[in-house]
């Protein structure tokens, strides 16, 4: 038996190039939710209403502090006895964007709070609404230095979707592993979602570091 055999990686190839596309779009789906809701729960911590800045504090370091797996077995199992019934697919892609939207509001967080204060004091003394002033004044000056740090959560999102097999989401690593128990070989399958991960991990940190580039070429 060869130590690693060419022919089964390419046999079982189409069927994990297909189980990728649902990464992929976990992925994609995830981030898309979670550096939404991340700054609205920034933007809600930050608030000087302390019915609405506690919650969300003690929200965040909840969420921050369990483990995703447990997140996702509570959407997936639990939420069902209480009339909340979702699809694998559905609570995977909830709770993985729920788990890195507290993560990603810390970092909305700190870039909010290394605006200089002036900033803060132009748009009240120009009278700007919250809205107009956050889009035009104060979110430009704030993504700049903080979008290493999204791209980062963005990539350990990608490395995380395996997680969501526990909920029989059938995504590129549960499908590596299904192909490994009815052919009795894992190293085929194994290294070729090593590699999967490693190619577009590069190629999205590759992609932040361009769009940070564009973004100091606009200032």
């Amino acid at each position: 038996m060869n130590f690693f055999d060419w022919n089964f990686a390419w046999e079982i190839l189409p069927r994990l190039l297909d189980a990728s596309l649902k990464t992929i779009g976990i992925t994609i789906a995830g981030f898309s939710i979670a550096i939404v809701l991340g700054l609205f729960l920034a933007v809600a911590r930050r608030s000087r209403h302390r019915w609405l800045s506690w919650p969300m504090t003690g929200l965040i370091e909840f969420i921050r502090s369990t483990p995703l797996l447990i997140q996702v077995y509570f959407l997936f199992f639990v939420l069902p006895n209480y009339g909340f019934n979702l699809s694998a697919l559905q609570a995977g892609i909830i709770g993985i964007a729920l788990h890195y939207a507290c993560y990603t509001a810390e970092v909305y967080r700190a870039g909010l709070d290394a605006v200089p204060r002036a900033q803060w004091e132009a748009v009240t003394a120009l009278n700007m609404k919250p809205l107009n002033a956050y889009r035009k004044v104060i979110l430009p000056q704030a993504l700049r230095p903080i979008l290493p740090a999204l791209g980062n959560y963005m990539i350990s999102m990608l490395k995380d979707t395996p997680v969501l097999s526990a909920i029989t989401v059938v995504e590129i690593m549960q499908r590596a592993k299904n192909i490994g128990s009815e052919h009795f070989r894992y190293l085929e399958p194994i290294t070729m979602v090593g590699l999967f991960f490693l190619i577009l991990s590069l190629g999205l940190a590759w992609f932040v570091r361009r769009l940070e580039n564009r973004m100091e070429l606009a200032r």
